[in-house]
């Protein structure tokens, strides 16, 4: 059975340029000791990621693109899938620090992907052995995957049921989905009718669409005509500006009950809130060290997931919306900054910041490939790219549970994600295991020094941990209470004195008293 891609999908292949790659990038550490004889070779984790392919969809399906993209691509069954084509390996060089690690994640993430076979590979790097905190002779898997196959949820779900649970290889999802039969590549007839037929019915459906959506859309416009357009509260900075081909990586991990501490200091605030006002403390810093801290606060993106409660993560593809934060970086005091991060992104509040790009996303799926595909490349182009944000800070939680790799033990994972033109930073904030990584993407001539990113990161998470909260005013109930005011003297008469609480006549200038009997 064919099986189109989603207008939400088909966008991450038209806005794909060769500076904005849009794959995204699973980092997994893991230590080979606790695998049957301490060691897992090359072949071993082949053959273990070989035993996994029938998990998800995205394994062995391909890409057929229409010409001219003159309607969205269908997914097909990769005739020639050999497992090897996707897997490759290599030694960090000397002296296989953290600094050699993050130079190898950078440039592999910044290499574009095959696009004629399944959208997704895997390169193993080995020689971790002198990083702080990874056990010796630890290996690491990058695992990328086109954004047009998967979002952060599905991404996360794929690798997990890749996963086991224990050192012997029970699977982590016991059951796997089944694996849909897709079939061979349609015939150019097929296409050219198919993709006539969607251009036919398209202005209906758009309109339709548009119809019942149109008091959201208007509301929207109103409001973001009264508030100055796209670009109103955001700030003009370095990562406003067109994006190059080379990316940087760093990262740094904090343990997920320091966050749970931090939370208490604000009652409300969420995981999320913590996340988002760590990287605003680090952007202030930054940002001042280099003498470009604007006055107002940067604005970040920030994922909403539309699966809901009952959607599946383990269905690939993208069922992503957005809402626009701002992250405080205009507050010095780190939980004066989380109070007002936490306003903002109460409930109410971000189903209303995240209605425009849900109207949008619902719209997009009327639209005729051709039309989307024109339209995505330009206003993602250099020229005119908007400034709707600062930078993108995405939070995926992951298996709270140990997870294993043909035996190994995962000890550390991280994520990476495109970039794109106007947007020159993303933090990718995935959790395991009780910590939650903060990981670290941008471009060299944007974040040379990224670094020292990194290392304000850790400051502003230390300053949120140190932080005391204010105590609160004591009640009037429990209050002493105040003393009571004495009452005011009456005035004195003309005549009269007072001297030690006694009353005496004033004497006559001549110092002679009247008699009053006379």
């Amino acid at each position: 059975m064919l099986k189109q891609l989603s207008a939400q999908d088909a966008q991450f292949l038209y806005t794909q340029t060769a500076n904005n790659l849009t794959h995204i990038m699973g980092v997994y550490i893991y230590d080979p000791s606790t695998a049957p004889g301490g060691f897992v070779r090359f072949k071993d984790i082949i053959r273990h990621v070989e035993s996994r392919v029938d998990t998800s969809p995205l394994f062995k399906r391909r890409l057929h693109r229409l010409p001219f993209d003159m309607d969205h691509p269908y997914w097909v069954e990769d005739e020639h899938f050999d497992i090897e084509a996707h897997m490759s390996h290599a030694r960090l060089p000397e002296p296989g620090d953290w600094r050699q690690f993050c130079i190898a994640v950078a440039r592999y993430f910044s290499k574009p992907m095959d696009m004629n076979r399944p959208l997704w590979d895997i390169y193993i790097i080995e020689g971790l052995d002198r990083i702080p905190g990874i056990p010796k002779g630890s290996f690491a898997m990058l695992h990328r995957v086109h954004h047009a196959a998967v979002d952060g949820a599905s991404g996360a779900h794929a690798f997990i049921a890749m996963s086991d649970i224990d050192a012997k290889g029970t699977p982590a999802i016991a059951e796997p989905p089944p694996v849909e039969e897709l079939g061979k590549a349609p015939s150019s007839s097929e296409t050219l009718s198919r993709a006539w037929s969607a251009s036919m019915q398209s202005p209906v459906k758009f309109m339709n669409a548009l119809m019942k959506m149109s008091p959201a859309i208007i509301s929207s416009a109103r409001k973001s005509i009264a508030e100055g357009g796209m670009t109103a509260g955001v700030p003009e900075t370095r990562f406003n500006v067109p994006v190059g081909p080379h990316k940087m990586f760093d990262a740094t991990t904090v343990a997920l009950a320091d966050v749970a501490e931090i939370r208490k200091k604000v009652p409300g605030a969420t995981v999320n809130d913590v996340v988002l006002t760590t990287v605003g403390g680090a952007l202030r810093k930054y940002l001042a060290k280099h003498k470009e801290l604007p006055k107002d606060s940067l604005v970040a993106i920030a994922p909403i997931n539309l699966r809901g409660k009952g959607g599946k993560a383990s269905k690939p593809g993208n069922q992503v919306s957005a809402m626009s934060v701002p992250i405080r970086t205009d507050i010095a005091d780190p939980l004066a900054r989380l109070a007002a991060v936490r306003d903002y992104t109460v409930e109410a509040k971000e189903a209303k910041a995240g209605v425009s790009a849900r109207i949008m996303t619902d719209l997009s799926q009327h639209i005729p490939g051709a039309t989307m595909a024109a339209v995505a490349r330009l206003v993602t182009s250099e020229r005119f790219a908007v400034r709707g944000t600062n930078l993108f800070i995405s939070n995926v939680p992951g298996a709270q549970v140990p997870l294993y790799l043909a035996g190994a033990q995962l000890v550390q994972q991280h994520g990476m994600a495109p970039l794109a033109n106007n947007m020159g930073l993303f933090v990718a904030t995935p959790s395991y295991n009780g910590r939650i990584a903060f990981s670290l993407i941008s471009e060299r001539a944007v974040m040379p020094d990224i670094a020292f990113f990194r290392e304000c990161i850790e400051e502003s998470f230390a300053d949120l941990m140190a932080a005391v909260p204010k105590p609160e005013k004591a009640k009037a109930a429990t209050a002493k209470p105040k003393p009571a005011a004495k009452p005011r003297a009456k005035p004195k008469p003309a005549t009269q004195t007072a001297t030690k609480g006694r009353v005496k006549p004033v004497a006559k200038p001549n110092g002679t008293r009247k008699n009053p009997k006379k």
